[in-house]
């Protein structure tokens, strides 16, 4: 009975004391003090720190000014820090505390000693879908956005391209000290490709290189290392409707081109293939005389005549009024594809980049041959006569403009493999 009566007096005292601590810490502490004290437990948030009268919480973003993943990075249990009382809630008996706050903040002189432009050295500790964060100096970090990873390559993702405690070189790009956030580029390690292009690229220029990939309106060209250029469906043949660049070019192809237009702000560079070639319309004239009797071959239908190929890449349109002295009802009925047939020439147009043909006027004398109204009836500018460059869009339908969106030097928007 004398034993237990001195334990619950023992523990009444213990008690007492713990409170007269308490209420001695609360009565004294003030916000901005350093104390020194003792870390008795450890969460995922935080630490708790005995303060010789009561707890106090260290939170996690309160341990470092770097990045701290887990609390135990920075503490250990039994270890005695010195810590800055940050909050004080005396009716809730709370007490915040800061390990970082003692000592420098290294964000205050950060505008001078990191200056817009300069180049620095960080190890990636971060990835974010959007970007990478770069420990630049302990407690400092910054952040490259995948737009400012590469000049020339499209990064969807800066996974793609760094790791984790990766070791990178970059740029300041911008320093907020009040938000404590530096932005960062690595592409400007290294010179813009595209700065110089239109000195290297000048319009005119033939240049050489390799069909790199293909979209549905055209083919890239790598002509350097990140500087790919563009060759439209429409600039890849003089005489061709081209609906698929693969009709005529494959992947690793050397091609020879012209350059046609560079716009190194949005790093596009339009390149001709045809452009490089000679265009057979500029000697048609001397080659063909209307009265002109020739050969060739039937190479397309369409509903209102047919294509004959007179020789490689010109072609001159037949009218259906023109197949035969009969009357034609299809053309079809009258002509096949890869049939021979004869025809005499009944009008050229270098400019429009036209040539008509007539079958039934082949049965005539020379002699007899005149070109009238009737002959010319189905090729009136604006009907069916068709320059051979967009022939096949009017007898067969389609065209492709050429300010679909692309992007060089890079995968491309809506790009085939």
């Amino acid at each position: 009975m004398i034993a237990a009566t001195s334990l619950y007096h023992d523990v009444s005292c213990w008690k007492t004391a713990v409170v007269s601590r308490k209420k001695s810490l609360m009565g004294e502490i003030q916000i901005g003090q350093i104390r020194h004290g003792v870390v008795k437990n450890i969460t995922d948030f935080g630490a708790f720190v005995d303060l010789n009268g009561m707890d106090g919480l260290l939170h996690i973003t309160d341990m470092s000014w770097g990045r701290v993943t887990r609390p135990s990075e920075v503490v250990k249990v039994g270890q005695e820090p010195d810590v800055m009382i940050l909050d004080v809630d005396r009716e809730k008996d709370r007490i915040s505390l800061g390990l970082k706050q003692i000592a420098r903040n290294p964000w205050e002189d950060i505008e001078r000693k990191y200056p817009v432009g300069t180049r620095v050295s960080g190890k990636v500790v971060n990835l974010v879908p959007y970007g990478a964060f770069i420990e630049i100096e302990e407690g400092i970090e910054g952040m490259v956005h995948v737009s400012e990873i590469s000049w020339t390559k499209r990064v969807a993702k800066a996974a793609d391209v760094l790791e984790l405690g990766q070791e990178v070189e970059a740029v300041i790009l911008n320093v907020n000290r009040d938000e404590q956030k530096i932005s960062l580029g690595i592409r400007q390690t290294g010179a813009n490709p595209w700065s110089n292009a239109q000195e290297h690229y000048a319009i005119g220029a033939r240049i050489k290189g390799a069909v790199r990939n293909f979209t549905s309106y055209g083919a890239f060209v790598e002509l350097e290392p990140g500087i790919d250029g563009m060759i439209h469906v429409s600039d890849m043949s003089w005489t061709r409707k081209i609906n698929h660049p693969s009709e005529l070019l494959k992947k690793g192809d050397e091609v020879e081109a012209v350059v046609l237009e560079v716009d190194a702000a949005n790093q596009r560079i339009s390149l001709g293939l045809k452009q490089a070639q000679t265009d057979p319309w500029a000697s048609i004239t001397q080659q063909y005389k209307v009265g002109q009797l020739v050969k060739g071959k039937v190479s397309k239908l369409a509903s209102f005549g047919a294509f004959i190929e007179i020789e490689d890449g010109i072609d001159g349109l037949v009218h259906i009024s023109q197949i035969s002295e009969e009357r034609v009802q299809k053309v079809k009925d009258a002509l096949q594809p890869g049939q021979e047939v004869e025809a005499r020439v009944i009008k050229i147009d270098p400019v429009e980049r036209r040539i008509g043909l007539s079958i039934k006027a082949a049965k005539l004398p020379d002699d007899q041959f005149v070109v009238d109204d009737s002959m010319l009836e189905g090729l009136r500018p604006g009907e069916d006569l068709v320059d051979l460059a967009g022939a096949f869009d009017e007898a067969f339908g389609g065209s492709t403009s050429k300010t679909e969106e692309w992007h060089p030097g890079q995968k491309k928007q809506g790009e085939e493999s």
